[in-house]
């Protein structure tokens, strides 16, 4: 009798063609991709949404591990978002001659309708 013919705790690989061990282990998958497989193959019969929720944790893990995001050189950034450094610099936020943001612009009027506009609801 083989280790494979027999499941120790629960019963959720028994009626599996195959069963997730024997096929990581007779396909010398890592950690990671074994631990995926494992929760895929038995999602409907034991853990539901978790078990896809911890297989999908796997594969992020073996992205992360596999392909690392290559971080966007500040010029990348820049020319993704369709803007050149200086434009962005000189326009988002404004700034006044000491570097601090300037508040929007307003005029005397725009003062004078806000606090009528204020002292009404009063």
């Amino acid at each position: 009798m083989s280790a494979y013919d027999k499941q120790v705790g629960g019963s959720h690989y028994k009626d599996m063609k195959i069963q997730p061990s024997e096929f990581i282990n007779k396909n010398d998958l890592p950690f990671a991709e074994g631990n995926a497989i494992k929760y895929i193959c038995r999602h409907k019969h034991k853990g539901e949404r978790q078990d896809l929720e911890k297989a999908k944790h796997y594969i992020d893990m073996i992205l992360e591990r596999d392909y690392p995001l290559i971080p966007m050189t500040e010029e990348e950034e820049y020319r993704n978002a369709g803007i050149s450094k200086e434009d962005a610099e000189r326009t988002y936020p404004p700034k006044n001659s000491w570097g601090m943001i300037k508040p929007p612009e307003t005029s005397n009027a725009d003062w004078i309708k806000g606090y009528k506009e204020w002292k009404d609801k009063s």
